[in-house]
Order: C-alpha cells, then structure tokens, then sequence
C-alpha cells in the first residue's frame, strides 16, 4: 500500500423520497490497498458505491480520480477510468455462456465484427483459473450455482484491468476453499498497485484481507482506522452506535412433539439419499455442510420443489405426500430461500404485497382482497422487523438487502407455520440485522415453531442450533448436540471424516 490517493469522495449526499442515504459522507482509497467499507443494512454503503460507479448522481460532493474531479460519471464513464464493481447479486445474462458473459464489455467490437470464438472461450479460461474457479466456459451461466456465477463476475472484472475494484460482498456465497482462493487473487491485485474497495458483513474475513476500514451508520462516515488498531467488539459498537451484547440471543425452550420428520427421504434427481431427521416444536436445527452437499436441495424436496422418491415425510407423526409447494404451504411448512432476489421476493412489486403474497387466502372471501387487512398486516410486520422503507407502498427493489430480506421472512411468518425453513437466513446481513433476524428466530421457538436452518456460517450454526445435522455427499453424515458441536467437528463430518470418540 502506497500513500497515493487513488479515488477521494468527499462530502457525498443523497435522498431517496426524503429518506437521507448519505449525509456529507467521505471515503479515500489508496492505491495499492484493500479498504473495507462496512456498516449496517440501510447505512449507505450501497448508495455510495452506486455514486462511484456513476450508476446514481449523489446530491451533493466531489468524486476524484487520481486528483481529477469527475464530472457527469455514469457507468460508461466510470468504466472508462477504470472503475469496476462487483455486486452481492450476480448480473450474468442467464442465456449466454460463461466465455459470452465474460466478453462482454471487454470486447469492443462493431456490429459485424467477425468473432474468435476459440480466443474468446480461451480468454474467458484464463481469467477463471486466475480466481481458481473451475467452470466450463461453454456451459450457460443460468445453470451456474450462485457461488460460480459469483466467481464468473470476478473473472470479468479482472479483464477489464481496473484500477479502482469494488467487491459488494463477495464471498457471501463461496465456499472456505473459494474464499481463500479469492483472497489469494485480491492479494495479488494489490501488489499490482490496484485499488480494492472490499464491502463485507463477515467481520472475521476483515482483519485477514483489509489494511483500512471505513465505517458508515445513517449515511454519515463514523470513523476510518488502519485494521490493524481495531477489534470486532469495535467495529460493531461503530455500526450500531451501541454495545451489542448477543449476537446469537438463543434462548433455552422446552422442546415440544416432533412436528417434522424424515425417513429414508430422498431425491435421485438431486443427488440426496438416505435423510433420517427430526424436528420438534420450539427446536432449531441447524443444517451444515460444504456448498453442494446437498442442503438447499434437501429444503426443496421438503417444501415440494422437487417431490422426494424415496423415504416419507411425518408432520406430527401423519405420513404426507408433498408434490408442490402449495401442499408444503397447505401443510404448514414455509421456505425462505437462499436467493432472495430470486425466489425470497418480486422486486418490481412494492413491500405490501410482497408481505402478505403467501396469505392472500386469508385475506380473500368470495373473490375479494380485503385491502384493509392486507394494509394492516404489511404495517405491523414492516414495524415489528424494522423494516426501513419510504412507505409500505415502495418498491422492493428499492431497498437494501438486508431489509428485503426482512421483507421475504415476514411474507412466511404471516402464514404463522408449524416448520420454517430457513436458507441461509442472515447471508450478506449486517450485524445489526443478524442480531434482529436471530432474536426472531428464538422468539418463534420459544412460541413452539420448528425451525431448520441451512447456514454456511460456523458460528451462526454453533450459536443458534439446539442440534446441528451436517451433510456430505447428498446425506446426513452427523448430528451433534449444543453441548457437544464445534467447528472442527462440524467440518470434519461435512469433509466425510468420522468422528473418534475423543471428538
């Protein structure tokens, strides 16, 4: 890291429908250097970076490059200098291969350009080995999991030789070895001279892979110190302006009857075979393994995404055939799913809606939606999860993620279920929010709900689990209980390694 100012904002402020995003908030990168920007959902983060990519105009303040004030940015323009993002959600086009993805805005090429088709696919493999990504540059980027669409995107920004390279959490959806993978290449862009902006709600990765930190908090710049002076409790306490004493608030609750239980389940389509597992009411059982073994999947088969073809699924000791998740629904189980943009919530539809989707059955008769009702609800939950929005009457696209996710676990909490699936519940979630999404998690055990919680966070799983059932190669290969779960444990099991008696 060098003492050279590569890019300076200064004094930046934006509103939103009188909401202030930012309010004169300041951030400097340094040539050479690895920068975290961290705050909670809803801080700013996203709209500062949204101003230097030139994809919003700020209100007010100055962006400069190099010393040079940029006038009029826009994506074009930021890209030109040399200014490239990577975002939390990958923006691949789904029908295109991956060779196709990573050309394009890297090619500049007319309209009737002949194509190197052998060039393009050998380029797009030379930037995928760079970030140890083993992906076929020919497969369609729709069939690509998160992980490796993520791994796509960075491959792509590499090609365009930034200078200046925003990372919007990147390893939210990457496994431990994809992880270190990816630090080794952020490691070698900064010995490059290249300027990283890293935004990440995993505290743990910062003193690993950041020289700085900039925190945010209501849009203003609370603090800027070298990593290396700065603790976890600190930064925390920067982020929400106050101590936080829990963040895993997990609550001891008399378990109840077993509400779900699997036998012998599985899914050949899926890979998953052979699942033996209970849930009892007020229990939370925290699912574990590496990406791939086979926990989403499980949660797809159970909620009727993909029907079992083997084995049976018991709710409260009946035998039920799920075939589709309006039987699942019907049954009492909901799934918030991992991708919330996706699956978890309709962006264009505003907050109101998008809450009470799951239970317009009771709030219809003969025909017609009690908008009232419907009204009432989408205050009350929009109230009770701190949901930060305009109106309820705002478009989901419009806010943070970690508020959209909000918005897709109050939809299913409306329908009040006897089993909630959770994939991935706090996945690029602030710590503020994880506190909040983890305090409801055992306000709902301790009302009798049985939770399954997919998590690829160690210490969300140790911190909230009552028992923890780790996957490996489509089946459950352990279960350990409270008392009894670490992390060397639950990754020995999710590595296929049996445990010896001495753990």
């Amino acid at each position: 890291m060098t003492n050279d100012i590569l890019l300076r904002a200064a004094e930046i402020s934006k509103s939103y429908a009188g909401v202030h995003a930012l309010r004169s908030a300041s951030f400097e990168l340094r040539a050479g250097e690895v920068h975290a920007l961290i705050g909670e959902n809803g801080a700013g983060k996203s709209t500062l970076i949204k101003i230097i990519t030139g994809a919003v105009e700020s209100d007010g303040g100055e962006i400069k490059l190099n010393g040079q004030a940029i006038k009029h940015n826009s994506p074009r323009m930021a890209k030109q200098l040399g200014i490239a993002a990577i975002y939390q959600q990958p923006a691949l086009f789904p029908e295109l291969t991956v060779a196709e993805n990573i050309a394009v805005g890297l090619e500049q090429k007319g309209p009737w350009a002949r194509i190197d088709w052998r060039a393009r696919r050998r380029h797009a493999a030379e930037l995928l080995a760079q970030v140890g990504a083993k992906i076929d540059v020919n497969a369609e980027a729709g069939g690509l999991t998160m992980p490796q669409q993520q791994l796509v995107e960075i491959a792509r920004a590499l090609g365009a030789q930034a200078k200046v390279l925003i990372m919007d959490e990147p390893t939210a959806s990457l496994s431990e070895e994809d992880t270190q993978n990816l630090f080794n290449v952020i490691r070698q862009l900064r010995s490059q001279g290249v300027g990283i902006i890293y935004i990440s709600h995993r505290l743990e990765e910062l003193p690993v892979i950041a020289d700085r930190v900039t925190v945010l908090r209501d849009g203003r710049t609370i603090d800027t110190r070298l990593m290396s002076e700065v603790d976890r409790q600190q930064l925390i306490q920067m982020m929400v302006g106050r101590e936080l004493s829990a963040v895993f608030p997990k609550k001891d609750v008399a378990l109840g009857e077993v509400v779900l239980e699997l036998r012998n389940l599985g899914c050949s389509a899926l890979g998953v075979h052979d699942i033996n597992l209970s849930v009892r009411a007020g229990e939370i059982v925290g699912l574990a393994g590496l990406v791939g073994a086979g926990r989403t999947e499980l949660a797809q088969i159970i909620f009727g995404l993909m029907p079992a073809d083997e084995g049976e699924i018991l709710l409260r000791g009946r035998s039920v055939r799920i075939d589709s998740p309006a039987q699942a629904i019907a049954s009492g189980i909901a799934y918030v799913p991992e991708d919330r943009r996706k699956h978890g919530v309709i962006l264009p539809m505003s907050v109101c809606p998008n809450i009470t989707l799951a239970a317009l059955d009771q709030l219809s008769s003969f025909g017609s939606l009690n908008f009232r009702r419907e009204k009432e609800i989408a205050i009350d939950y929009t109230r009770r999860f701190g949901i930060k929005t305009p109106s309820i009457f705002a478009p989901v696209a419009n806010l943070s993620g970690g508020n959209q996710q909000k918005v897709a676990l109050s939809r299913w909490l409306v329908t009040k279920p006897a089993v909630l699936i959770l994939d991935e519940p706090t996945q690029g979630i602030d710590v503020g929010a994880k506190a909040e999404i983890h305090a409801l998690m055992s306000e709902l055990a301790a009302n009798g709900t049985a939770i399954l919680m997919i998590s690829s966070e160690l210490p969300e799983i140790l911190g909230m689990s009552d028992r923890a059932a780790v996957i490996h190669d489509g089946t459950i290969f352990g279960l350990l209980d409270r008392a009894d779960a670490t992390q060397a444990k639950i990754l020995a099991l999710a590595l296929g390694h049996q445990l010896t008696d001495a753990g």
